[in-house]
């Protein structure tokens, strides 16, 4: 175990106060932390998932590939959606995956950047509080982790989602693994808490763009495919209140699907190591824009009139890309 000096354990209490009374502030329950907008205006990130294996499986070359498009970018932040450190989690604050999977592997100088999190399903299977702990911000101060909180710059606001205890099944013994529910039980007030939370954040919004990250898909043609307790809780709250993109790892793919009924567009970001090849359902779906079954990330660059998404692959080649347009309102005296 390694030991830390008085200043760094005065760090960790001041860490744990902050976090503790809700970082800069909050909306309804949720915490929110706060990016001013460059100087013109735009706001850049990059978003992975299912990236910790110590990087095996190609995820040291999404790395590489993610740092040299995050300085032609000069990117504000980094957002994971989960899945974070493989096969289990963190089994507490000091394991070594922590740095093997994330502070040896993302180097490059333009990914010193927040990394914004959420936890991923083997996230759950490992110690929850770890991953949580702001003691790891003492080790990486890249590293911010919660089950469900806000980034707002102004711009756009994005609202991080807890979305594994919303799924039945791993709440079964017959899935075959144990998870860490603390803090989740019982899990129907849980959700019930987090849905109203966001649900009011979401209609506070005043953003120009907004954009709901969670770890599971609400919709995807990927190995796991749609998850049907996000699309009869989740999604409802989404289109009333305008969304205009829901981002989620889990498969381990790429994939841009719109939405049928609201202007959504359902961007999946999961192949940040190891990936399904050919593992794929219904690809010739008239809302199916894009699919990738290897390992990649994306790209989100945001004006007051434009959001461009670009998908790379493992060699940071350009896959697909999609452009959201919005009218810039003037007011007049």
């Amino acid at each position: 175990m390694a030991s830390f000096s008085e200043n760094s354990m005065n760090v960790y209490i001041l860490f744990t106060i902050i976090f503790g009374l809700g970082f800069l502030h909050a909306t309804a329950e949720l915490q929110k932390f706060t990016h001013t907008p460059k100087a013109d205006g735009s706001l850049s990130f990059l978003v992975v998932g299912d990236w910790g294996r110590r990087g095996e499986y190609n995820q040291s070359d999404v790395a590489l590939q993610m740092g040299d498009v995050g300085e032609k970018l000069d990117i504000d932040f980094v957002v994971s959606t989960g899945d974070n450190f493989y096969d289990d989690g963190l089994t507490s604050e000091h394991d070594p995956n922590f740095e093997d999977s994330f502070t040896k592997i993302y180097t490059a100088r333009s990914l010193q950047k927040r990394w914004y999190s959420v936890l991923g399903n083997h996230d759950y299977r490992g110690d929850v509080e770890a991953q949580l702990s702001p003691f790891l911000r003492i080790i990486d101060k890249r590293w911010i982790c919660l089950r469900s909180f806000i980034v707002d710059s102004e711009l756009a606001e994005i609202f991080f989602v807890d979305t594994t205890p919303f799924v039945r099944d791993y709440f079964t013994v017959s899935e075959g693994h144990t998870y860490d529910w603390r803090e989740v039980y019982p899990p129907k007030t849980y959700i019930s808490t987090m849905l109203k939370d966001l649900d009011i954040a979401l209609r506070q919004s005043t953003a120009k763009w907004k954009f709901v990250v969670g770890h599971h898909a609400i919709r995807s043609i990927g190995h796991h495919g749609d998850t049907p307790e996000l699309r009869s809780h989740l999604l409802p709250i989404l289109q009333a209140n305008n969304v205009d993109f829901y981002v989620n790892g889990h498969d381990h793919c790429l994939e841009h699907i719109s939405d049928n009924a609201s202007p959504i567009q359902f961007l999946v970001s999961g192949a940040g190591s190891k990936a399904w090849r050919g593992d794929v359902q219904n690809l010739n779906g008239k809302d199916v824009h894009f699919f990738y079954d290897g390992q990649g990330f994306m790209s989100v660059q945001l004006t007051q009139t434009e959001a461009d998404i670009v998908f790379y692959d493992v060699h940071g080649h350009v896959l697909h890309k999609t452009n959201s347009s919005k009218k810039e309102l003037h007011s007049s005296i």
